[in-house]
């Protein structure tokens, strides 16, 4: 960060465990004062994640913005609607809302000089489960080596360090979701994240291949070769 010529951070805080952790890693790194972290709720975000988001920055100790993007996204909607005509709505109207995020995110670093930390995980992006210039954007991504099980253990860990959880219970206990349509969860998309992270474990650290990592744990061979066509297209 400061070999860049910043001094401060912004994160956008969604309630789950991947920001949270990446604002509990920057405060340790750079102070809460230097610390800035922004709730974006859209169409789908529940109520839950938003006191979440709120309540990481209070025990944080860091300012906080709750920045809507519900106009952001019916705008561009509305823009895009004769070029959409008769098409279903798919993954393009989840991106735009990630990517309204990202427009906040990168306007508040523009305008504070401040540095903007992306909280994607190593699972996630090693399988493009992920926007591109939506929650993709910043200058620095903190726990982008950082496999999924692992963000649980240094969220305990985080916790376990002062007389009180920083990371509140409900962020880390809930199922991950990236909340951009309704009832959405992480799993609708993706296996198990114990199975994720063992077979990204083995295909890209010990370079195994399909039929060595099934019969190793004994997953089922077309859910390895899916995952590693997710790897290859990401």
């Amino acid at each position: 960060v400061h070999k860049c010529g910043f001094e401060k951070a912004i994160i956008g805080l969604s309630g789950g465990i991947d920001s949270a952790l990446t604002a509990s890693i920057a405060v340790d790194a750079l102070g809460a004062r230097n610390i800035t972290g922004v709730g974006m709720p859209g169409p789908y975000s529940s109520p839950g994640s938003i006191q979440d988001a709120r309540e990481l920055a209070t025990n944080l100790g860091i300012r906080f913005e709750l920045l809507s993007i519900n106009e952001i996204y019916q705008a561009a909607r509305e823009t895009l609607t004769p070029v959409f005509a008769g098409m279903a709505e798919d993954s393009t109207e989840e991106n735009i809302q990630s990517r309204a995020r990202g427009l906040l995110l990168m306007s508040m670093s523009n305008k504070l000089g401040a540095l903007v930390l992306s909280t994607g995980n190593k699972s996630e992006l090693a399988v493009g489960y992920c926007t591109l210039y939506g929650d993709m954007v910043g200058g620095l991504a903190v726990i982008s080596d950082v496999p999924k099980t692992l963000v649980y253990r240094l969220s305990e860990y985080v916790n376990s360090r002062g007389s009180a959880p920083v990371i509140p219970r409900s962020t880390i206990e809930k199922p991950p979701s990236a909340e951009l349509r309704p009832d959405q969860k992480d799993s609708d998309f993706l296996p198990p994240y114990e199975v994720l992270d063992q077979i990204l474990e083995d295909y890209i650290e010990a370079s195994r291949t399909a039929e060595q990592i099934a019969e190793a744990h004994g997953f089922d061979l077309e859910l390895v070769k899916r995952v590693l066509r997710m790897v290859a297209r990401s």
